[in-house]
């Protein structure tokens, strides 16, 4: 005996695996995507990310801005080429602070010193937009802190259960003053 229904007739079709194995699972590409986001994540924070983000941008503007066309351009000859120079110098800081964190305050300077030069070399500091970005970049290079290590259960103001060994022990105040 068969369950099949006769051939032209349309029943309902059982299949014999369950519906969560019938389509291709998409898990591990998921799992896979999550696991490499969190691993940037954790990368990103070991580093002034946004800072380096912020000063390649910059460097990028005043560094294609004496490229534009001549119509939309302030500076032509050995300004342009001084502009792109110092476009080139700022992408490096960028590249120094975001692959060498402990070199952030020397690139962060430099930067921001970059950044303001760009003003008279690149047409007004890539219209502006390039040294503000510059600037912010450098600055928040500069004033970036590595993250400080997980703190410990009891915090600062934890008192152990007796005094150490060769601790001094405070007297005891009693009423206004002390003993």
């Amino acid at each position: 005996m068969t369950t099949d229904p006769p051939p032209g007739q349309a029943g309902p079709t059982v299949s014999a695996e369950p519906a969560e194995l019938a389509e291709p699972s998409r898990e591990p590409d998921r799992g896979r995507a999550h696991r490499a986001r969190r691993a940037f994540r954790s990368w990103r924070r070991t580093r002034p990310f946004w800072a380096a983000l912020w000063t390649g941008t910059g460097g990028f503007v005043v560094f294609f801005l004496p490229m534009a066309p001549l119509g939309k351009i302030l500076q032509v000859g050995v300004g342009g080429i001084a502009g792109m120079a110092g476009g080139v110098v700022i992408m490096a800081m960028a590249l120094l602070v975001l692959l060498l964190p402990s070199q952030r305050h020397t690139a962060g300077v430099i930067a921001v010193i970059a950044g303001v030069a760009s003003f008279p070399l690149s047409n007004l500091g890539g219209l502006f937009v390039g040294m503000v970005l510059s600037v912010l970049g450098g600055s928040m290079a500069f004033a970036w802190l590595p993250e400080k290590p997980a703190r410990r259960h009891g915090g600062l103001l934890r008192r152990s259960r007796g005094p150490a060994a060769g601790t001094p022990v405070p007297p005891a105040s009693v009423g206004s003053g002390s003993v």
